[in-house]
């Protein structure tokens, strides 16, 4: 499988999964829930799907659970909206990034600097 389809497909699933959260999921615990990215193997047969809840690492937890339990309807609908001979099997992981983003902004806002001498050596 050329890696420019696998691309192309890891974001159609993404797209495709974005909308069900935003517009077909009723489980409360996946609102505000995004797909920051999908990764797909070279023979589409499994996705590693990543997200976040906007910043609130304290619901991780619940996230996990109830995407658990919707998975078989993920994959359901994907196999309705997207043409591939077979849907891949959902692998969900909870996407750390924002949580590392804002730990570094909190380590480069403490840091003491001092400011540079501008007085150059003759």
């Amino acid at each position: 499988m050329s890696k420019i389809r696998q691309q192309r497909t890891a974001e159609q699933l993404r797209t495709v999964l974005s909308e069900l959260f935003l517009r077909e999921l009723s489980d409360p615990r996946l609102h505000g829930l995004t797909v920051t990215g999908v990764e797909i193997d070279r023979e589409l047969e499994h996705a590693d799907v990543y997200v976040s809840a906007l910043g609130d690492e304290s619901r991780e937890r619940e996230v996990m659970t109830a995407l658990g339990s919707a998975v078989g309807f993920l994959r359901r609908e994907l196999a309705s909206r997207v043409r591939m001979r077979k849907v891949p099997q959902l692998h969900l992981h909870w996407d750390p990034t924002l949580a590392h983003v804002q730990e570094v902004e909190s380590i480069l806002d403490n840091l003491d600097i001092p400011p540079a001498d501008d007085n150059t050596s003759e």
